[in-house]
C-alpha cells in the first residue's frame, strides 16, 4: 500500500481560498477544507489551531490574489489610476466571493481607510498613483482615498449585484472623479 499523500499547509490555505472563492469565506471549515483534499480534517487542524487561523490565512492569500489583480492593467489603458479603478470593480463583479470576503466580512485588519493606506500590500498602487500625477507621498494618499472612496461603492453595488455593469458610463464616472481629486490637490498646494 503506498504511503498517504502529506496534505502541506500550503494545500490547506490554497483549498480555503479556493472554497471562499467558489461558495464563500463563511463556508470555510474543516469539514469543507478536508472534504475537497479528500482527507480527514486531523491535518487541517494540525497546520491550523482554529478555524479563525485558517479564515486569516485564506484572507491573506486573498488579499496578495487583489493586489495582482488590480495591478494587471492593459498597456492599452491611457491612465494607470483608471486601469487600477476599472479592476477593482471588475474584481468585484467577477470574484464577488473573494470581494465580499475582503471587504465585508469583518476580516480587514484596518479599521479605516485612513489606516488602510499604509498597509504594505497597498505600496504597489500608492507608487502606480504617484508616478502617474508626479505629487508626494501625503498628496498621493489624499488623491487616493478619494478615488477608492467612489470605487468601492460601485464596487460594493456590483458585487452584491445591485446595479448592471457598464464599462463606459463607469469609465466616465471614474474619469471625472480622478480629474476631480486632481484639481482638488492642485488647489490645495496654491
Amino acid at each position: 500500500m503506498p504511503p498517504k499523500a502529506k496534505i502541506t499547509k500550503d494545500m490547506v490555505v490554497d483549498t480555503a481560498f479556493e472554497i471562499a472563492r467558489e461558495t464563500g469565506a463563511e463556508n470555510i471549515n474543516a469539514r469543507t477544507v478536508s472534504k475537497k483534499l479528500n482527507c480527514s480534517t486531523q491535518p487541517v487542524m494540525y497546520h491550523f489551531a482554529t478555524i479563525e487561523e485558517l479564515k486569516r490565512a485564506a484572507y491573506e492569500k486573498t488579499g496578495e490574489y487583489h493586489t495582482q489583480y488590480l495591478m494587471n492593467i492593459p498597456e492599452t489603458q491611457e491612465a494607470i489610476m483608471l486601469g487600477i479603478g476599472l479592476n477593482y470593480i471588475r474584481f468585484a463583479i467577477k470574484e464577488p466571493n473573494l470581494f465580499r470576503f475582503l471587504f465585508q466580512s469583518g476580516f480587514a485588519a484596518e479599521n479605516s481607510l485612513l489606516e488602510m493606506i499604509n498597509f504594505e500590500e497597498l505600496t504597489p498602487v500608492i507608487f502606480a498613483l504617484q508616478q502617474e500625477i508626479n505629487r508626494d507621498t501625503e498628496q498621493t494618499k489624499e488623491a487616493f482615498i478619494i478615488l477608492a472612496m467612489f470605487v468601492h461603492g460601485y464596487a460594493s453595488i456590483m458585487a452584491n449585484h445591485s446595479f448592471e455593469y457598464d464599462e463606459n458610463l463607469i469609465t466616465v464616472h471614474l474619469k471625472r472623479v480622478y480629474t476631480g481629486a486632481m484639481l482638488a490637490i492642485q488647489e490645495e498646494m496654491k
